[in-house]
């Protein structure tokens, strides 16, 4: 009965440790454009967050060219070019942060954002569940001018 008790307790204590142990990692990093003004909103008649949709591009070539990336993407000739756009929502509930982005970014502003991706679910106007994917930013760093204050 000792001998099934240490058992348990070795297998309890390496459950509590693998739960406050185990790390796991939800990041994610862009560089984009801004696809319209930010909104304010509330959620739950509480928590105001600001909302805007931030452009990323994939480009790549057909041929056998090779292409260089830097600070600017630097195509050499030959070959065709393809281009993806993909449009993430971004969504600020940080105080602080929440209410400069609100304030400063624009349509077009060139910004780097970083956050961590979350699921969720909502129902449109015809009662409609619908998925949505977005990215909690909690750092967001101006690239461009196109930045001003709203009027």
């Amino acid at each position: 009965s000792l001998q099934v008790f240490r058992q348990f307790v070795r297998h309890e204590s390496d459950t509590v440790a693998s739960l406050v142990l185990e790390r796991s990692m939800n990041r994610v990093q862009l560089l984009g454009r801004v696809g319209q003004d930010p909104i304010m909103r509330q959620v739950d008649g509480k928590n105001p967050v600001t909302i805007f949709s931030l452009a990323t591009n994939e480009i790549w070539r057909t041929g056998e060219s090779e292409v260089t990336q830097g600070a600017f993407l630097f195509l050499c000739t030959l070959g065709d070019i393809s281009q993806k756009t993909t449009w993430h929502r971004i969504s600020v509930f940080r105080p602080g942060l929440r209410d400069v982005t609100y304030q400063y970014v624009k349509k077009g502003s060139r910004l780097y954002v970083e956050g961590k991706l979350d699921y969720g679910e909502y129902t449109d106007k015809n009662n409609v569940r619908r998925q949505a994917t977005t990215i909690i930013a909690d750092n967001v760093i101006f690239l461009s001018d196109n930045v001003k204050e709203k009027v």
